[in-house]
Formats: C-alpha cells, structure tokens, sequence
C-alpha cells in the first residue's frame, strides 16, 4: 500500500471506531476484509489509528472535524508534514483538501487531549505534575517485559534476546523490568517468548508485584486476575500456593496455558472461600493510568461510568477482605491516576472496616517511566 493509501484505511477505520466500534474489533475487521495488506501496512495503520485516538481533541481541531478525516489531517498537520501531495484522490489516496478541512491551533483545554470533564479532577489530583503527565499521555507507551525470574537472570534474557535481534535494557521501575529498545514486533515470535523467558508486562505493573510481601508456602490469591499477568508474576516471585479468580471466568482462559509456558503452578477457582495468607484485587478501574495503550478508553469514561466503578472497587475490597486470615495482607491496585479510585478507595475501606493497618501505598506515573499505578498494602490484625 501506499503511504496515501493507508492515510485512507485509517480514516475508514476511525470512522467506525468514532461511531461505537471497539478500536480493536474495526482493526480487525479492517484486516479481514483487505488480504492485500501485509504486516507493514496494518502496522503502520493500526499506529496512524492509535496515535489518532491519543491525541483525538487536538487533531480534530487541527485537522477541522473529528471525523476519520479530520484526525488524519490533523496528525499530519501537528507532526509538520504537508498533507496536499498524499491528498490527491489518485488510486486509494485521500480526496483533495476542500474548505471544510480548514483547522486551528487547538484550545488550552483541547491541547490536553484529556475530556473536559477529567481535566479539572486530574489537574486536582496530579498537582504540579499535571501538564507533564498529560503530554506524556499523548504519545506512544514504551514496551517492556518481565524477565521469568524462575527461568533465567536479566542478563541472560537481555542477551537471549539480542541474539533473536531485540535489543533491550533494564529499567529501575523493577528488578524483573526490560524496556524493549528495538525490535518491539519480533517478541511475539522469539524463543524468548515462547519458552517463558520473558512476558510482555508494563514496569509499572511490574513494580505494583515487588511490593507484596511473597515468600515461600504462603495461600495467595489472585482476585481479579485477568489474564493473570500478576499471577505469573507473582508466581516467579517465590513458591506458592498460588489461586486465580475472575467474576468472567472466560478472561482466564488463556492463563493454564500461559502458566505452563512460565513453569507456574495456578489452580483456577470460581468460588474462593479462603482463608489466604495474600489477596491482591487488581479491580476494575478507569484504566487513565494506561491510556497511552488505550486511548479510546478516555473518550468512553464518563462520569457516571466512573461512579459505577467506585462501587465496584469498594464492593471487591470488602468482599476480598473477608478472605484474608489473621494477619494476613489485602494488597489493593488499580492502573488509575484518579485519587478517587486509589487513595480515597482506602481511606473509606479502613474507615468501613476496622483492624486494617496501612503497611504502604504507591503511586506511579507515566513520569516514572511505566504507565500510572497504584497499590496499598493492608495488614489485618490478629485480633479478629
């Protein structure tokens, strides 16, 4: 494909997205419907497609529309590339430029990229580091992995991947942490990968795992555990006797095998009964802190969705609380940037429930190198 040919398939794509298609589901049934794209093309799309959705408020002003069209001319023009030679209407490429695609320098507000209704509570909730974080938030994320501790050393991964041409280094977000400086697409198809050497895992959420206090023997249970990223995680960590929950079942399904490939050992259970010695609830959350991966979630939180969340948050805390034993911990995360959902989520479970001391809580960034994150380490009393 062309370079104006893919300007075209991005702006088709975005269109659907803009009229309630989920990103991914419009990528593939772009891909499905257009074998004669190769793997070049639909990746320089789907990045034309993402970086769009990230910076969504400011190229529809610069381009004159939100509209697929609107985004892409907008892109070209905040990027300084001159639109006119790839908007032609030659072959597959754009129409010709008209006088609605006229844009103007975006507002304080549209330069955020952020929803209206969002910029005043995280201008509240991030302080000086606002302006920062929000630029940081529109462009790409860095790729990083999680060396299998269990398999081999940072350096032995570093170098079993470089052999496969993917260069990486560590990063001080976590011992386990490499970000992935070239060769971010042949990670998939590595030995690496398939061997369980290495998973794909944010730092950030690789840091929200070194918090916990793991050791050997211990009950541990992951409440919300997805796709089980942090299971595995902690899993490499220490020998334990390690379960997974998730209300929809069907978001492990991948898990067992993912499990062998890293050599853990997970029993998957619908009903957790405790008592264990470790809960971690990885709750659902607004996902702010990973915006950068996926953006069109900032366009589809509203406020009540929002509120919706809170009680789902403080719902699973006061359930998972009942699971832990005496003495036992109740390790609480979001990928979230609103205090809303992080700190206060906290204060209002120890004041709900007593004999809960806070042992720490941590807040990450984008400004720390990882996506943003939080978690709080509770200790329940041994007086229950």
């Amino acid at each position: 494909m062309t370079p104006a040919a893919r300007l075209s398939a991005a702006m088709q794509i975005l269109d659907r997205i803009l009229a309630g298609s989920p990103a991914e589901q419009a990528l593939i049934n772009w891909a499905r419907a257009s074998r004669f794209a190769g793997s070049g093309d639909r990746n320089a799309i789907r990045d034309l497609v993402f970086d769009a959705l990230r910076c969504r408020r400011s190229y529809a002003a610069l381009g004159g529309g939100e509209t697929g069209r609107g985004l892409i001319l907008g892109g070209l023009r905040a990027t300084g590339q001159d639109p006119v030679p790839l908007f032609t209407g030659e072959g597959h490429a754009p129409a010709p430029l008209r006088d609605t695609d006229t844009g103007h320098s975006p507002d304080a507000a549209a330069a955020t990229d952020l929803p209206d209704w969002l910029v005043s509570q995280l201008r509240t909730d991030l302080g000086a580091d606002f302006a920062a974080i929000a630029e940081a938030m529109r462009h790409r994320a860095p790729v990083f992995l999680r060396v299998n501790i269990a398999r081999a050393t940072p350096d032995s991964a570093m170098a079993m991947l470089a052999d496969e041409g993917i260069d990486t280094e560590p990063h001080p977000l976590s011992p386990t942490a490499l970000q992935v400086v070239e060769g971010a697409r042949k990670i998939a198809a590595s030995t690496a990968f398939a061997d369980g050497v290495v998973e794909l895992q944010d730092a950030a959420s690789q840091a929200v795992i070194d918090a916990l206090p793991l050791r050997d023997g211990i009950r541990v249970l992951d409440y919300c555990a997805g796709g089980g990223g942090k299971t595995l995680a902690m899993a490499a960590r220490a020998r334990l006797k390690l379960f997974a929950h998730d209300a929809d079942s069907r978001r492990m399904r991948d898990l067992p095998a993912r499990a062998r490939r890293a050599g853990a050992k997970v029993t998957l259970i619908d009903a957790p009964k405790g008592p264990y010695d470790l809960v971690l609830t990885d709750v659902p959350c607004s996902g702010s802190g990973s915006w950068r991966r996926a953006p069109e979630g900032k366009w589809l939180l509203t406020e009540a969705r929002l509120a919706a969340l809170l009680q789902v948050q403080a719902e699973i805390l006061d359930h998972a609380a009942r699971l832990v034993a005496p003495g036992g911990v109740l390790a609480y995360a979001t990928c979230s940037l609103l205090a809303a959902e992080n700190g206060a989520q906290i204060t209002a479970f120890q004041a709900r429930q007593g004999g809960w001391d806070l042992v720490q809580q941590r807040r990450l960034t984008p400004l720390d190198g990882g996506d943003g994150f939080f978690v709080a380490v509770l200790r329940r009393s041994t007086k229950d």
